[in-house]
This record gives C-alpha cells, structure tokens and sequence, in this order.
C-alpha cells in the first residue's frame, strides 16, 4: 500500500508539473515572440516610413539589426551595413542592384505647375458635372496619387505604406557577430516617385531561444528534484500513517499464534480512521472472546446436563439386565423423553446461533394459544385465557409455538393456582399500536429485580435447590428470548398484577 500510494502521488504530481511545464514554455515562448515581432516590425515600419517620404534608398538608416529592401521584381535594392548572408527572405542575395530611377510623371516643366494642376482639376471638374462624371479617371489619378490616396486598383499610391505586416522565420550572417536565427517583418512601401518596395526587418531570437532554454533546463532539472521531494514525502506520511496498522496486524497475528483472545491490539492516540479501526479491532475481540466463551460454558454446562438423564438411563438399564424385576420401566421412559427433549434444545439453539432466519408465513398468535390451551387441559396448574385478539405476524409457527409453551412450563412451575395468557395488539404503556403483544402472568414468587435479565442466559435456574426433573435445563427462556430476537420482537420480564411474573413477548404485525 505504501509503494502503490508514493507511485500514484509521484505519478499525478508528474503529470500536473508536465502539464504546467508545457504551459509554462508554451506562454513565455509566445509572449517573447511577440515581443521580437514587434522590435521587428517597429524595424520595418521605420524604414518603409522613410522610404515613403522620398528618403533615397542610400540615405536609409539600416544600422543594427539585419535589413534587406527587394522591389517589385525581387531584385535586392538596399541591405544593412555588415550584413554577410542571408535566409528565409525571397532573395538571398546581400548585394544590391543598381537599378535606373524612374521616370517622371510628365507635367508643366515651369515652376507654375501646381497652379496648372489646380487649374486642370478645376476644368475636369466642370466637365465631370456638365457630363456626368463621365471623365477619363487617369486624368485624376496623377492628382490623387501625389495627395497619398490609394490607385483606382485599390493597391497603394506613391509615399503610402501597407497597414499589414507579415513575419517571416530566417537567418542572417552580420560582421563581428556571426550567424544568428531572426524574425523578419516584412512591410511593403512605394515611394514617391512610384517605385514599390519590400522591405524585410529582422529582429534576433537569441534572447528568446536563451530565455527558454534556461527554463527548458530548470524544468528538467527541478521537475526530477521535485518528484523525488514528491516521492519521499509521500512515502514517509504514508509509511507514518500506516504504522499502527502494522502494530495491528502484528497483535493480531501474535493473537492467533497464541489463540489468546484476551489480548488486544494497540490502539494510536489519534482519533482518525486508523484509531477507530483499532478500537473496532479490539471491540471485535471482545465479543469474539465472550461468543467463545459463551460457547465453551454452553458445551460445558450442555455435557453436564447431558451425563444426568444419559447415567440415569444407564443404571436402570443395567439394574433391569440383571434383576428384570427391578427394571423402572417408567423411570427410563421418563428420563429419555427428558434426554430428547434436551437434545431438540440444544439442535434449536445450535441452529440460531448460525444464524437460522424463521420462516416468511403468517401467523396468528390466538390460534396458536387456543391450541396450545387444548393440550394442557389436564395439567396440574390450571392456565386461563385472557383476550385474544386475532392479529397476524411474520415468522415460524412452529417457533412461536414453542415459546409459548416454553413461557407457560416456566408459569406453571412457579405459579401457585393459576395462569393467565392473553395476546392483543398494541405494546402496554400507550407506545402505540404496530405490535402483537402476548402476555403470559402468574400467581408465584415473581422473579427479582436484579435477576430479570439472568434468567434469559442459557443453564440458569434461580431456585437452586429445585430438582433437575422439576424445574428442567434452563434453556427454556434462552430459546424464547432467541426466537423472539430472530422474528424481529422482544421478550421481557416484569411484575404481574397476580403477584408473580408477567412475561410479556412483542412481536411486529405483517
């Protein structure tokens, strides 16, 4: 448990720092690529921005980082100073071409040119409103194009610059620096005089690729560390967790060794689920030790009762082989009918201590005492109905019939004159209805208070100096209170109105 507990901490945290490690790279490496664009597009625009101010394309500062200016046929037009190789641009060349200006827009050579323009523009306008707009848009287009407005085409217009910036990935050779990997912004920008260009800007990746290096190496490293940190905390806590439960184990396995079941496991200070387990452990012990012990007296006082009517039988057995005219026939009647009865006690009783569930019939209490009543119509104690009242319950009838005779011996034994039964529903004492109460009350001695619950142990008889004929085994209450519990009732002693004692057995309604 402790090794599968550490693997399966080490294993989520592993996981967890994975997930975080990757999103770690994942965010520093976009936030400083974005920041190398951007140097590298504020690069570009700079550029491009003198460009389309008329600023020649020798006069451009390309100090720094790597730049490179193609024209609209890929022809390299300008690079930066000290720049020896280049890659990743259209054109790798790092030497210029020297390229003819162009032409200029022919127009008014005198110095009145603009007050022609002005008064050109006005004509085309009054021809455009006496024809409907109808004009040439070309004579326009020299005017509109020298005021920065984009060609009818919608391309760019001379001194105009893209609004769009691409980036592109390359490398680039520089004097007194060697070769390094850039992000290029790649801008476009036509001139005043027309001429478009490209200008491609570049910003180094040597920051970036450090930075992430350095965390790239410190999540590899730490990660490891802290894992194994990962591993032996849990390891440990775990390991401290579970060491009472190794005290458990240890006592318990000393206590089956040893079969002494009066020993006990340690019980930790602590009261978690380790301190409830041992203290459940040792409540288990317990009652396993008084269930064995419970069972060794059953045995025990079981043989006893047994060696009785069993040495009884034999000597008038023995007395009757040698002298037949002695033989108490009616004496070894007596003493196996006894010894049958003693042994369907025990069967009982072995039966509900495994756990034997009665039966799902249902049964009426007041037919079982009506007759029960029958048979003992002739019994030394007269036994009287009280109310029966006709209700059913759940269980075995064969069961219930032996309480009931089993409650009505014990009454008959002890009572003076008379016995009283009755069966109703609701319990006494206005706790309400839902139960079958039957009530067996004599006239006797009544049973003492401190032993109303002792007399329900198996092998007990309060009167010690009653005869084992007379006053039987006593299992008989052990097996009514049994049978009681296993149909979901209850079976109590109390006082009865007569003066003796008043067995009262409740037991659920279907």
């Amino acid at each position: 448990m402790r090794a599968r507990a550490t693997l399966g901490a080490t294993a989520v945290v592993a996981l967890a720092l994975a997930a975080a490690g990757a999103a770690v790279l994942w965010l520093l490496e976009d936030n400083l690529l974005r920041e190398v664009e951007l140097r590298a597009e504020v690069r570009a625009r700079d550029i491009a921005g003198q460009l389309a101010t008329g600023t020649a394309l020798g006069e451009v500062d390309t100090s720094d980082d790597p730049v490179q200016i193609l024209d609209d046929a890929g022809r390299v037009r300008a690079v930066s100073e000290g720049l020896v190789a280049l890659s990743g641009t259209p054109n790798g060349s790092v030497d210029p071409v020297a390229v003819p200006p162009p032409s200029p827009t022919p127009g008014p050579a005198d110095g009145d040119r603009d007050d022609a323009d002005d008064a050109d523009d006005a004509d085309d306008a009054d021809d455009d409103a006496d024809d409907g707009g109808a004009d040439d848009a070309d004579d326009d287009g020299g005017d509109d194009d020298s005021d920065g407005a984009t060609t009818a085409d919608g391309g760019l217009g001379p001194g105009q610059v893209d609004g769009d910036v691409d980036f592109v990935d390359g490398n680039a050779t520089v004097e007194d620096a060697g070769r390094a990997d850039y992000r290029f912004a790649v801008a476009e920008v036509v001139t005043p005089r027309g001429e478009a260009l490209t200008v491609h800007a570049g910003a180094p990746l040597a920051v970036e690729q450090a930075a992430l290096e350095t965390i790239r190496t410190a999540l590899l490293v730490g990660i490891p560390l802290m894992l194994v940190v990962v591993a032996a905390t849990t390891s440990g806590v775990v390991g401290r967790a579970l060491r009472p439960v190794e005290g458990i184990r240890r006592g318990m396995a000393e206590i089956t060794r040893s079969t002494d079941l009066g020993r006990r496991v340690p019980e930790p200070g602590v009261r978690d689920e380790i301190g409830r387990l041992a203290r459940t452990t040792n409540e288990t012990l317990a009652a396993l030790e008084a269930s064995v012990e419970r069972q060794r007296r059953f045995v025990a006082d079981a043989s006893h009762e047994l060696r009785s009517p069993i040495a009884s039988l034999r000597t008038q057995l023995e007395v009757g082989a040698a002298h037949p005219e002695l033989l108490d026939v009616s004496g070894a009647v007596q003493d196996t009918v006894r010894l049958q009865d003693l042994a369907a006690d025990l069967l009982l009783l072995a039966r509900l201590d495994a756990g034997e569930h009665p039966a799902g019939g249902r049964v009426a209490p007041a037919d079982v005492v009506r007759e029960e009543l029958a048979r003992r119509r002739c019994d030394r104690v007269r036994v009287v109905a009280g109310p029966l009242e006709d209700a059913e319950v759940t269980g075995s009838r064969g069961q219930l019939a032996r309480v009931l005779g089993n409650l009505l011996d014990n009454a008959q034994r002890h009572a003076s004159a008379s016995v009283r039964v009755s069966v109703r529903t609701g319990p006494p004492g206005g706790e309400g209805p839902g139960h079958v109460v039957l009530e067996v009350a004599d006239d006797g001695d009544g049973v003492p208070d401190g032993q109303r619950e002792r007399i329900f142990e198996r092998f007990v008889r309060l009167d010690d100096a009653r005869s084992r004929d007379e006053g039987g085994a006593g299992l008989g209450l052990a097996i009514a209170r049994e049978v009681a519990v296993r149909h979901g009732g209850a079976l109590t002693v109390s006082s009865a109105p007569e003066g003796g004692a008043l067995f009262t057995l409740r037991l659920p309604l279907s």
